[in-house]
């Protein structure tokens, strides 16, 4: 069965708008839909930009996190099996990530 990655990506400001309860109940669905039975691993990034290398004439250059219009970032990811894309969507479209305003990006292993 093929492996299929979860992109969570959403604007980290918006969670420090929670106020603690809401937060940890946040939380509480999250690791809740991570016990589904296809779900084969998860996890969380640091609230940063991280680092971004690219070629430039041959020599790697390193800026701060990726250039984009938006205020969305990588969070984190899951792991999941599904038998195709549609059923990974299907599977995909209870995760707490879209409840909380965040986007959700479905991608196929390579080699699966």
């Amino acid at each position: 069965m093929p492996n299929y990655m979860l992109l969570m990506y959403d604007d980290p400001s918006g969670w420090e708008k929670l106020s603690p309860d809401d937060m940890q109940k946040a939380l509480d669905k999250y690791m809740a839909w991570r016990q589904k039975p296809y779900v084969v691993d998860g996890v969380r990034l640091a609230a940063d930009p991280g680092r971004v290398l690219r070629s430039q004439h041959g020599r790697p250059t390193v800026t701060d996190g990726p250039y984009s219009e938006t205020k969305e970032i990588l969070g984190g990811f899951f792991k999941i099996q599904a038998d195709n894309y549609d059923q990974a969507v299907e599977r995909t479209k209870d995760h707490p990530q879209l409840e909380y305003g965040g986007t959700i990006e479905v991608r196929e292993e390579w080699g699966h």
